[in-house]
Parts: structure tokens; sequence; C-alpha cells
């Protein structure tokens, strides 16, 4: 049975990774305006073989789509759902509980709320790192927020508190984004479509070159934080007869997913659900392990905002769909499922 169980998990895992190409062409090709497989894999080739102006020459129109519009996009895309599945796996794994994700908690209300702060006061245009500084600094009050009561809860084994927290938090902090929009600008509430919905049209380059560096050494940390999880996920007791620093750990692990939250909010607005749901799907393919859920839930997160998104662009052409309306519906969907078999079989897996 366990070697049954082990041969399923790693075709899946084969198969998932066979699907990363397959995803990215797609995505690359389709759009209102559609772009040749072939000329699109040509201008990819010779772009990586420092041959950019022959691609300019040979294929001008997809050239153009896709070094401008559609490469930046996706890159964009790939960093916001990586870090958003990533946080979630790693809170799930912190608070033992499925139904934790960056959504949930509120952090992503909270990150959502600096930014808005930053757009309302104007800091926004006095430097473009003000933005996503105080989209950070409103995830890691909510953050910390968040651990204190989950301090207090957690004794008493009763985290599914936690989540019910989470979902007040950020009904309370949507509220005080809401006042702030009574005392805004029309350009201000224009921008504020933005941090209510999440999308990726209009990533530029600019958007996600900055804040990717911060998200590969934040996810890189958290990764060395898997056997950490591992302890925790055998409850605090054992986890700290194990040698492991129970309180260090916490802080740091949801420091980074608060972090990396913050980052991908500021790529891509609050895209919502990506942390909830991508991780519990991945556990119940790969399992448990946390040296094997982080990366892989950080990588079906990419796949998954990036088929959302390309939904997004092709369901009603020349109209897009915001690549968080998509998620929210699924999503949303896939939570109230999880609360329909918690009630009938008393588990979320």
């Amino acid at each position: 049975m366990i070697r049954a169980h082990a041969a399923i998990q790693k075709s899946s895992t084969i198969w998932l990774s066979l699907l990363a190409p397959v995803v990215v062409l797609l995505y690359l090709a389709l759009g209102s305006v559609p772009l040749p497989f072939i000329e699109t894999l040509q201008v990819i080739k010779l772009t990586l073989f420092n041959q950019s102006e022959q691609a300019q020459t040979l294929y001008p129109k997809t050239n153009a789509i896709l070094m401008h519009i559609r490469l930046p996009r996706a890159f964009a895309a790939i960093l916001a759902g990586s870090a958003l599945a990533l946080a979630g796996a790693a809170m799930q794994g912190l608070f033992r509980n499925p139904l934790a994700s960056p959504n949930v908690l509120g952090i992503s209300a909270g990150s959502s709320l600096g930014a808005v702060i930053a757009i309302t006061t104007g800091l926004s245009l006095v430097h473009p790192l003000f933005l996503p500084g105080m989209s950070v600094a409103g995830a890691m009050a909510t953050a910390a927020l968040v651990y204190v009561i989950s301090i207090r809860i957690a004794s008493t084994q009763q985290l599914l508190f936690i989540i019910l927290t989470g979902l007040a938090i950020s009904s309370l902090l949507s509220g005080a984004t809401s006042a702030l929009l009574l005392i805004a600008a029309q350009y201000e509430v224009s921008q504020y479509v933005f941090w209510t919905m999440g999308g990726l049209e209009g990533r530029m380059w600019q958007h996600s070159l900055w804040p990717a560096p911060f998200i590969i050494v934040m996810s890189a940390f958290l990764f060395s934080k898997a056997q950490a999880l591992n302890l925790l996920s055998l409850g605090e007791e054992n986890a700290h007869g194990m040698g492991l620093n129970v309180q260090r750990s916490r802080k740091l692990i949801l420091i980074l997913s608060s972090v990396l939250t913050a980052l991908a909010i500021s790529i891509a607005g609050p895209v919502g659900f990506i942390g909830l749901m991508v991780p519990h799907l991945v556990r119940l393919i790969v399992g448990p392990n946390h040296k094997i859920l982080l990366p892989m839930s950080a990588y079906v997160g990419a796949m998954f905002i990036l088929l959302a998104d390309l939904l997004g662009r092709t369901i009603m052409p020349p109209y897009e769909i915001k690549v968080g309306i998509i998620t929210a519906v699924v999503g949303g969907a896939y939570f109230i499922y999880l609360i329909i078999r918690y009630q009938k079989y008393g588990r979320l897996a």
C-alpha cells in the first residue's frame, strides 16, 4: 500500500513537471492577438541565444508582443503565484490547519490597506518603492496581530478559531480601506480597483524585476524551514522535545510568509485563494512532507495563476477578466467544498 502510494506520488510529480512548458507556451501564444506557435518558439530561441535583433527582423509582430507584453506579464504571474502558494503552504503547516492562508488570515487585506494608504497619501508618487514598502508594512502588522492571537488559541488546540479571527481581521481592514476611499480622489479610486481585484494587465518588467531577488531569497529561506515545519506538524511539545526552538521558528516562518505575500501583492494585487487552494491540492498529491510540499506548491501556484490569467484573457475577447476574479470564483467554490467536507467527515483531506 505504501509503495503504491509512493508510485502515485512520483508519477503525479513527473506529470506536473511536464506541465510547465505546455502552459507557458499556451500563455505566450494565445490571447486577444493569437501568435503562431512556431514563431513564438523561434523568437524565444533566438532571444535565448542572444540573437534578439534577428528575431526583430524575422518576426517583428510576434517579437514585439512577446518581449513587451506577454513575457513580462508571464514573469509577474510566475513570481506572484509561486510566492502566494508557498506562503500559503508554510502557513498551513505553521498553524496545522489546511484552511490557513494569507488571504483567509487577513494578511492580504493588511497588505492591501498599506498599499492604499501609500496611494491616498501620495507616498506612492514620491518613490516607486514606497507602495510595496507600505504593502509589506501592512502585511507585517497584520501578521504580528495574528501571531499574538494564535499563541493564546494554540494552547487550547482550537486552531479553527484562528481562521475565524483572520476573517474578522480581514473584514476590519477592508472596512478601513473603504473608509479611505471616501476621501480619495477619483484617480486614487481607479488605482484602488487594482488592489481590490488583483490583476496582471499592464505588468511590465519594472513591476516585477525589483521584487524578484527578494522573492527568490525569501523563498530560499522558507524552503530551508521545511524540516522545522515537519516537526511543528507533530505538535509543539514533540517539536520542542526534538530540539526545535518552537517560538523562534514560528516567528521566522510567519515573517517570511508575510513578506512573500506582500511582495506578491505588490506585483499582482490581492489575488485570492491561491495560498489556500493550491497547497491543499498539492498535499493530496505529494503528501505532507514539507521538503516536497513547499517547492511543489510554489511550482503549481505559478502554473495555476498562468492558467487563470490565460482563461481571463481568452474567454471573452477582446475583453479581459481580471485574474483575481477567476481565482476568487474557483477558490471560493473550493473553500465552500472544504467546509462542507469538514462538516460531513470531520476532516479536510
